[in-house]
């Protein structure tokens, strides 16, 4: 390949690097399905770009949010779901799970 050619393509190659990299911010908050193991079920909320900047005013993106938090930004779920994890490489995508169990409108586990 010539020249102009070998630059080109590093050129869409860098971008397309750039494209993977740039996070997929929605433009309302989206909720995944729900997803279960043994003990837990699962499921992330994906938050537009003006309420992730919400989020990290309130937590420098150094912790996780309480349940009044992020009920403050708009999340929305039946009760007994906990922020559990900060995704590093998306920090905008909040990870919840509660215990396999659990009533959705008291947020207590059952214990049958």
């Amino acid at each position: 390949p010539s020249w102009l050619q070998r630059s080109a393509l590093a050129h869409t190659h860098s971008w397309e690097r750039r494209a993977r990299a740039m996070p997929h911010y929605p433009d309302e908050i989206e909720y995944s399905e729900k997803y279960a193991d043994s003990q837990y079920e699962y499921r992330h909320v994906i938050l537009t770009k003006p309420i992730a900047k919400e989020m990290y005013k309130i937590t420098a993106g150094k912790r996780l949010l309480e349940e009044g938090e992020w009920r403050g930004l708009g999340v929305q779920q039946s009760r007994g779901w906990a922020h559990y994890e900060i995704h590093r490489p998306e920090p905008h995508i909040l990870l919840f799970r509660r215990a396999l169990g659990t009533d959705p409108v008291t947020g207590k586990v059952s214990h049958k």
